[in-house]
């Protein structure tokens, strides 16, 4: 039994080795200052991919070819070619099948060598089920796959494009590029900026303190950032979006949307579920939200609502210091409370006369002034509130 066991250990050592150098061919060429060399070789069908490489750049591309294979070119700046092997043999790699996985290694041997990088680029069967890639180094780049990525670098960029499955990706402190997925989306980046064309699932985006951009987005997204911007185009279900102190953009929301910055302004197109806004600092914009709960420690706000077929809750809108302008569409029914804490020198004007104004104090005193008023017989409460700054009621169409 023993040596039946040994036979087959040897067997699959021997059927490792076939596969490491089974059509793989090495060159080494003078290459200006210094030496190169191009690794070829072809691992046959595979449904995965894992790549593992201490240092170096690794592109993967799927194409119509039924295998995977790849080119590894690496330079060292060295005056003689006997160096420069030396140095490539420091730098191992190792290429091989195992099971349904065709796996790429590169490690290196006694101490590193940082004068020798390398550039992986792998072709892959488009229906590839799944690209696990790491590096502690390099940019990776995997594009045109139907299936999942996932993608963990110690300090380069990732760009992921046409990928048709989910992908999960991290950086230590490069940006990260997204293209077309089909899946959700979970990446995070130490301090890069943060991209995402499409997205068909969720979007859950992290960084350290780059900015976020959202292009389009089907299930909803989390966005967070230690101090960047963050912009979405569009996005439907809940979008939350958060940043230390940078300014937030939004368009298109097709649900809720939750916003909270440390201190920049606050922009919104269109949401079609309830907004929790918050800046610590900045203006707020609305231009069409059914309701709203909107807090700045000294900016101006403006907000826009519009009548809903929704389920209707209340609003609040408040600055410590500016002017609120509130928009109010002519068949929404909704009841105002607002009031200026200070009003000496600012007031509140509307074009609705069912809002009765209603002034307190005296010129040479504390003034307040308050404001009530049922729209289209009542509805949610709408507060409006300032320390010291003027309120206006608009009517609009919409």
């Amino acid at each position: 039994m023993k040596r039946v066991i040994k036979f087959a250990s040897v067997a699959w050592f021997l059927a490792v080795l076939v596969t490491l150098t089974l059509g793989q061919e090495t060159r080494v060429y003078r290459d200006g200052g210094g030496w190169s060399q191009e690794i070829t070789g072809n691992l046959g069908p595979a449904k995965n991919l894992r790549v593992k490489v201490e240092v170096g750049s690794i592109r993967v591309e799927g194409g119509s070819q039924p295998g995977i294979s790849y080119v590894i070119r690496r330079r060292a700046y060295t005056s003689s070619e006997e160096q420069a092997r030396r140095e490539f043999e420091s730098y191992k790699i190792s290429a091989y099948v195992k099971g349904d996985t065709a796996w790429i290694e590169a490690d290196w041997q006694g101490g590193r060598n940082r004068k020798c990088a390398g550039d992986f680029v792998i072709s892959v069967p488009r229906n590839l089920e799944l690209a696990k890639i790491e590096t502690e180094g390099g940019d990776v780049n995997v594009r045109e796959i139907t299936g999942r990525a996932e993608i963990q670098s110690g300090g380069g960029g990732i760009r992921l494009d046409e990928i048709g499955g989910s992908i999960s990706a991290e950086t230590g402190g490069g940006g990260i590029d997204i293209g077309n997925v089909g899946g959700n989306v979970n990446v995070r980046t130490g301090g890069g900026g943060i991209k995402i064309a499409s997205a068909k699932g969720k979007i859950n985006a992290e960084s350290g303190g780059g900015s976020l951009v959202v292009v389009s987005g089907l299930q909803g997204a989390v966005l967070e950032t230690g101090g960047g911007g963050i912009h979405v185009e569009k996005c439907q279900g809940t979008v939350r979006a958060t940043t230390g102190g940078g300014t937030i953009d939004l368009g298109e929301i097709g649900g809720p949307a939750e916003i909270e910055t440390g201190g920049g302004n606050i922009r919104l197109i269109y949401a079609k579920g309830p907004v929790k806004a918050e800046t610590g600092g900045g203006s707020i914009e609305l231009n069409g939200v059914p309701s709203a709960r909107a807090e700045t420690g000294g900016g101006g706000i403006v907000a826009k609502f519009f009548s809903s077929t929704g389920q209707q809750t209340d609003s609040l809108l408040e600055t410590g210091s500016g002017d609120i302008t509130v928009y109010l569409a002519n068949d929404l029914a909704i009841s105002i409370r607002a009031a200026i804490e200070m009003a000496n020198g600012h007031t509140i004007r509307t074009d609705f006369p069912d809002i009765r104004v209603l002034t307190e104090g005296g010129n040479w005193g504390p003034k307040t002034v308050t404001a009530e008023g049922n729209l289209n017989g009542g509805g949610p409460v709408l507060k409006v509130q300032t320390s010291t700054g003027s309120i206006n009621f608009r009517r609009t169409s919409q």
